[in-house]
C-alpha cells in the first residue's frame, strides 16, 4: 500500500473563451505544469495512478440539486455567447462546453481516491483535478467551483462505506462557504477552515466565515472557522493555529477518515490566489513527498505568531470551547470576541491585480526562491528507518522500507565514549552504546531520517547523556532531548542555546532554565494530548532542532501507541531526525497487530492526506463506533504490539492513539512558566 494519483488529461479542456481578468488566472497549465513537475521530481512514478472517471448524476445528487445538474449538463450544447451570459449570473465564473465533463471528473476522482483508501488498496493519496470545488453551493457555482468535490467525496464515504465521523481539512486562503453551507447542520462531518477574512473585507464577504460560526442545529461545534485579519500570516501563525485549534479538536473528534481541501493560494511565493504556477506546481510536489512519507524541511524564520494571529486564535477557542473539552481551560484565557463590527473601505477583490499584484509579484518570487535553494538542503536520505536491536527476535517482523541496521561505531570509539560512565563497560551496555552512536552518525550525516534503538534499563540515562554530547560533537547545532520517565539532565550539560531538554514525568511542572523544563505526566490519554499539544511541540518549534533525542526511560508510564504518536509528532519539526532510545524492558517479542477497532487501541485506518484515529467517543451528539473484535494469541490473551512495533507503524502510516478517557488541561502554571522564553506558548498564557 502507498500513495495514489488520481487524474485525467481530459481535465484542461476547458478554459476561458473570452476577456474576464478575474477568470483567466484559472487555466489548464495549473494542472500541465503541476504535472510535469511531478514527473521531473520522481514523484508520479512513486505513486499509484488511477485515471479519474467521471462521477455520475446521482452521485453528484449527493450534494447538488437535480435541476442544477441539468443547467451544468446544458452546457455542453451552448455557444460562446450564451456560456458567457449564463456565467454572468454567478460570481467567479466560467462555463465551457467541456465544463460538465471535466467537472465530473474532478468529482469522480475524489470519489476513486476514497475507495481506493477506504478499501485499502493504498493508505493516504492526491487527487489533481479541475475545477475545483470548496466554493460550490447545491444549487450555485461559485469562485471557479462547479461541483463541490470535497462534500462529494464525504457524503460517498458516508453512503457507501458507512462512516460515521469525517474531517475536512480546508487551507485554501479562501473561505469554503460552499462546505459549511453544506455541512453546518451535520455532527458527523467537522469542517475546519482557516482563511483570509480582513473582518469581512476579503472575498466572499460572509459574515459566516467569522470564528462565531460553529455550524447550525445538532451541528454547533462542527463548524470551526479560523479567520485571519492581518495578511502575512507566516510558519509561526500557521503552527500556532495547527497546535491550538486543529489538532485539539481533530484528536477529540477522532476522525474515521481525513479529506484536505487543498487550495495552495496561501503558498510562499504566491501573490495570485493558488495560480502562480511555479509555487502551485512546488507546493504540490512537496504535499506528494509528505503524504509518501518523505522527510520534510524544517520551517523557517522565527516561530512568534502575529498578534492578530494570536487574536484570532483565541477567538475560535471561545467559540469553540463550550463544544470540545480539549480547548476548555482551568484558567480562563483572555477572551477576544469574535469580529462584530461592519467591513470599513471598500471590499478586497477575489484576487490582487494590477499594480497591488506587480507590487506583490516580486517579493514573493524572491521568498519561493529561498525556499527553493533550502529544500536543496535538504535531500530524502536512502534510508527512512533503521533499527539497532540486540536481537531481532522472532516475533518482531519489520517492513520492506526498515532497515535492520547491524553495524556498530569503532570499539575504539565506543569504548572511549563508554568511560563517561561505570554503567556502560558492561557487556550489554557497550554494545548497545556502539548501535546508538552508529545509527546518531547515520542521522546526522544523511545516511537515514530517523532511527530506533534498544537500551538496557540500567544504562538508560548513561546512553542518552552520551548520545546527547555525541551528537552536539557531531554537528548537531540545536539539540532537542525529550525524556520521558526517570531520566534527569546531566548537571553538567552547557546551557549554551544548543540543547533543550524536555522531561515528561517530572515532579511538577517548572522551567528550571530555559532550556530545562520539567512537567508531569497526565494520568489520561487526553491530558497527554493535550500536554504534547500545547507544550512539547511548541517549544520544539520554537527551538527549531536539527535533531531530535526522544528516551522512553525506566518508569516511562506512557503507553505504546502514546510514545509512537509522542515520535511521530517530533519528527516534523526536526526534519525527520529523530533517534528513539527505547528501555529494553518494555521493547518485548512484537505481536501481530489487533485489528482496527480493538478496544484497546489499533492500527490506524488510511485516510486520504492525513489519516485515522480509531477508537473512542467523539465531541458532542456524535455517535460511537461499533465495537470490534479483539485480537486473540494461541493462549488466549489479548495481543499487544511492543513499543518498538508501534514505533515502526507510525513512522509507515501516521498517527493513532487509543480510546481517549477525558481531556485534561496542561497546568496554567506550566504554560505561564514557560511562555516567556518560547513564543509558541502564548496562545495559550
Amino acid at each position: 500500500m502507498g500513495t495514489a494519483l488520481v487524474y485525467h488529461e481530459d481535465m484542461k479542456e476547458a478554459r476561458l473563451l473570452w476577456e474576464d481578468p478575474e477568470c483567466e488566472i484559472e487555466s489548464p497549465e495549473r494542472l500541465t505544469t503541476t504535472l510535469e513537475c511531478l514527473q521531473q521530481r520522481g514523484l508520479e512514478q512513486r505513486c499509484l495512478r488511477l485515471t479519474a472517471q467521471e462521477a455520475s448524476e446521482a452521485e453528484l445528487g449527493l450534494v447538488h440539486s437535480s435541476e442544477y445538474v441539468a443547467l451544468l449538463r446544458g452546457t455542453q450544447a451552448l455557444g460562446t455567447g450564451e456560456l458567457q451570459v449564463l456565467s454572468g449570473q454567478y460570481d467567479a465564473i466560467y462555463f465551457h462546453p467541456s465544463t460538465f465533463h471535466c467537472a465530473r471528473l474532478a468529482a469522480g476522482a475524489g470519489l476513486q481516491l476514497v475507495d481506493a483508501v477506504l478499501t485499502g488498496a493504498v493508505h493516504n493519496g492526491l487527487a489533481l483535478v479541475r475545477p475545483p470545488g470548496h466554493h460550490s453551493q447545491r444549487a450555485a457555482a461559485n469562485g471557479f467551483c462547479v461541483f463541490n468535490n470535497v462534500a462529494i467525496a464525504a457524503k460517498h464515504a458516508q453512503q457507501k462505506h458507512g462512516l460515521h465521523r469525517i474531517l475536512i481539512v480546508d487551507w485554501d486562503v479562501h473561505h469554503g462557504q460552499g462546505v459549511q453551507y453544506i455541512f453546518e447542520d451535520d455532527p458527523s462531518v467537522l469542517y475546519f477552515s482557516w482563511h483570509r477574512y480582513e473582518h469581512g473585507r476579503f472575498w466572499p464577504y460572509l459574515r459566516e466565515s467569522d470564528a462565531d460560526a460553529v455550524g447550525q442545529g445538532q451541528g454547533r461545534g462542527f463548524t470551526v472557522n479560523l479567520p485571519w485579519n492581518q495578511v502575512g500570516m507566516g510558519n509561526a501563525d500557521y503552527m500556532a493555529a495547527f497546535l491550538h485549534v486543529l489538532l485539539p479538536v481533530a484528536f477529540e473528534f477522532d476522525p474515521e477518515l481525513v479529506l484536505v481541501a487543498a487550495g495552495f493560494d496561501s503558498a510562499i511565493g504566491d501573490p495570485e490566489g493558488g495560480y502562480h504556477l511555479e509555487s502551485l506546481s512546488q507546493s504540490v510536489c512537496m504535499m506528494v513527498q509528505a503524504l509518501l512519507g518523505d522527510p520534510a524541511p524544517p520551517l523557517s524564520g522565527p516561530m512568534e505568531p502575529h498578534h492578530s494571529a494570536l487574536e484570532s486564535i483565541q477567538s475560535v477557542r471561545a467559540a469553540q470551547a463550550p463544544h470540545w473539552t480539549s480547548l476548555q481551560q482551568q484558567s480562563p484565557a483572555p477572551i477576544l470576541s469574535p469580529s462584530t463590527h461592519s467591513p470599513e473601505g471598500r471590499p478586497l477583490s477575489l484576487l490582487p491585480g494590477g499594480s497591488e499584484l506587480k507590487t506583490a509579484a516580486a517579493p514573493a518570487a524572491a521568498a519561493l526562491s529561498s525556499l527553493l535553494d533550502q529544500l536543496c538542503l535538504w535531500p530524502t536520505p536512502p534510508v527512512r528507518t533503521a533499527v539497532a536491536l540486540t536481537s531481532l527476535g522472532t516475533g518482531l517482523v519489520l517492513p520492506p522500507d526498515v532497515l535492520h541496521e547491524e553495524g556498530s561505531a569503532p570499539q575504539e570509539e565506543t569504548q572511549a565514549w563508554a568511560r563517561l560512565h561505570k554503567v556502560l563497560a558492561k557487556d550489554e551496555a557497550l554494545t548497545a552504546l556502539g548501535k546508538v552512536l552508529y545509527l546518531l552518525d547515520g542521522i546526522l550525516d544523511g545516511q537515514m531520517s530517523n532511527g530506533i534503538a534498544a537500551i538496557p534499563a540500567p544504562a538508560a540515562a548513561a546512553t542518552l547523556d552520551v548520545a546527547v554530547r555525541r551528537g552536539l560533537s557531531q554537528g548537531a547545532q540545536r539539540l532537542l532531548c525529550v525524556a520521558v520517565g526517570q531520566l534527569d539532565r546531566p548537571s553538567d550539560l552547557a546551557e549554551d542555546g544548543r540543547n533543550l531538554w524536555v522531561n515528561i514525568r517530572g515532579k511538577e511542572a517548572t522551567a528550571l532554565s530555559m532550556f530545562h523544563v520539567s512537567v508531569p505526566l497526565p494520568e489520561t490519554t487526553g491530558g497527554f494530548l493535550n500536554c504534547v499539544l500545547a507544550l512539547v511541540l511548541p517549544l520544539a518549534y520554537g527551538f527549531q532542532p536539527d535533531l531530535v533525542l526522544l528516551a522512553l526511560g525506566p518508569a516511562h508510564g506512557l503507553q505504546d501507541p502514546q510514545a509512537a504518536l509522542l515520535a511521530a509528532l517530533l519528527r516534523v519539526p526536526a526534519g525527520s531526525r529523530v533517534l528513539a532510545l527505547v528501555d529494553v524492558r518494555v521493547h518485548t517479542t512484537a505481536c501481530r497487530s489487533p485489528g482496527p477497532d480493538a478496544a484497546w487501541g489499533g492500527t490506524p485506518q488510511p485516510g486520504p492526506f492525513l489519516y485515522g484515529f480509531p477508537g473512542g467517543h467523539a465531541g458532542p451528539d456524535v455517535p460511537e463506533r461499533a465495537a470490534g473484535a479483539t485480537v486473540e494469541d494461541a493462549a488466549g490473551d489479548r495481543s499487544r504490539l511492543s513499543t518498538v512495533t508501534w514505533l515502526l507503524e507510525i513512522s509507515r502510516v501516521g498517527g493513532f492513539i487509543p480510546p481517549k478517557q477525558h481531556y485534561e488541561p496542561v497546568p496554567q502554571e506550566s504554560i505561564v512558566k514557560h511562555s516567556p522564553a518560547h513564543h509558541c506558548l502564548r496562545p495559550l498564557s
